[in-house]
Order: structure tokens, then sequence, then C-alpha cells
């Protein structure tokens, strides 16, 4: 049997898998968290999907249960596969983080969520860095921050070092919950940054503040730290306004809060 979804013209998502439960599985959840399959309504049936995606009915239920895993949706007897509500999600499961992410547009609540938690985390993770960081681990901090002056106008390079940044500096607070959460977070990261590295007048103007955040870890400045990740983050939250703001962008985020606020009235 052919697989045309696996032939799609659009990827099934960054983080395609090979397992083809596993893509169907990704296919259905990101259109469950874009909000093409609202909370309350029922998939269509396995014999449905498995026909328009060319696929066996046991490869749909296997990937029903994977969804079902992560809370997206409810398996009933009779009645089918209804999608549940976004507060019933697993919202720190990695593939509903990185679905979010994924697509054609990324979901305005999703993105502002993403800002806030690393407002409430960073600056502190900073503070404890200038503190604890081991010179290997500050010596990671600089390599990643070289690299993304490096990286200036290529818009991936400086998505992964501008990453690379960051974790190093989750690595540098000895938190042995970090290095996980911000294995966790990565997806959500990476579309942040792309939607923010994209203009490189205000990337090269990012990278003023992040240099104050490496000084003052290095100068082993704990406060200093703080209030410069501080302001890098509200940087990062300005360029992201401007970006969604953009003619493209913002029609996709207004399709994402539009889907958002039918699912809250489901």
């Amino acid at each position: 049997m052919k697989h045309p979804i696996i032939k799609s013209p659009k990827p099934l998502g960054v983080f395609a898998k090979q397992n083809l439960h596993e893509q169907i599985a990704e296919y259905l959840g990101a259109k469950i968290v874009s909000g093409k399959y609202l909370a309350g309504e029922i998939l269509p049936t396995e014999a449905s999907l498995g026909t328009s995606l060319g696929v066996s009915r046991t490869a749909i239920r296997e990937a029903i249960k994977v969804l079902s895993s992560k809370g997206l949706v409810e398996v009933r007897r009779k009645t089918g596969s209804r999608v549940r509500s976004q507060r019933d999600w697993n919202a720190l499961d990695p593939d509903v983080i990185s679905w979010q992410f994924s697509g054609d547009g990324i979901l305005t609540g999703a993105i502002n969520d993403l800002t806030e938690l690393r407002r409430i985390i960073e600056p502190a993770c900073a503070r404890l860095a200038a503190k604890l960081a081991t010179a290997e681990e500050l010596a990671e901090i600089e390599k990643a921050f070289i690299e993304m002056e490096q990286a200036a106008g290529k818009t991936e390079a400086s998505v992964e070092a501008d990453l690379k940044f960051h974790l190093a500096i989750l690595e540098a607070t000895h938190n042995s919950f970090m290095r996980p959460f911000g294995a966790l977070i990565q997806a959500a990261l990476r579309a942040s940054f792309r939607l923010t590295n994209a203009d490189t007048a205000a990337y090269r103007l990012s990278l003023t503040k992040h240099r104050a955040v490496l000084a003052s870890i290095r100068n082993g400045k704990p406060e200093e730290a703080d209030i410069a990740m501080q302001a890098v983050l509200r940087g990062s939250q300005r360029d992201i306004e401007h970006a969604l703001s953009q003619p493209t962008l913002s029609h996709a985020s207004a399709q994402g809060k539009k889907k958002s606020n039918r699912r809250k009235r489901s």
C-alpha cells in the first residue's frame, strides 16, 4: 500500500517521525492544536482517515492511541474519538509543545505563554549561572555567543546559536531540572527565535543585550545578570510583537486567536 501522507507536499512537521503511526499522530495532533479540529468534535472514523491518508486502519488506531496518551482525544465506544479541551492536553509533552510551534502559523497564545514562562525562569537562571558557572560552562556560553555574532544575517544559523546560548545558561545553574526543561522547550524556542532573528537589525541590537548577559555571568555579578536577561526578554517580546504584526504572520496569528476563542466557547 502506498502512503500519500508521507509524500505530502507539506511535511508533517519539523520533527517528522519515521514510524508511520507516529507520523499520522503528528499530522492529526498538529490539526488539533491548531484548531482545525475543535474541542468536542468527533474525528473522522478510522476507515475514513485510512482512506484519505492511504494507510491501514491499524496505523490509524495506533496513532489515536498516541493522541489519547497525550490528552488530545478521548476514545469512546460507539461515538468514536472526541477532541478534548486544551486544558486536558498534556501541556509538557514534547510533541504537544512542538506541534503548537510548527506548521504555517504560530498560535498567538502559545508564543505569549512561552514568553511569559521565559520571563519567570531565565532571569533567575542567569543569576544562578553568575554564581555557579564553572570555567567549562562559561566557555560554552561564550562559544555560543561568538556563534551568534558570526551568524548575523543567517536566520537558521542564528537560531541554533541563540538556542545554544540560552541552554548553556540553563546548564550552568547546576539545577537538575533545568537540562530536561531546556530540552522540553527547544521546539518552542526555535520557533520564537525564527520570529525574532529574521530581522537582521533587531538581531544585532539583541546581540548587545546578550553580550551584557555574558559579561555579567563572566564577572560573577548575579543581580546584573538577572537585569541583563530581563532586557533580552523585553527586547524579544517587542521583536515578536513586531513580527506578528506583519501581514502574513498577523493573518496566521489572527486565525490562531480566532480558533483559540472558538475552543473556549466549545
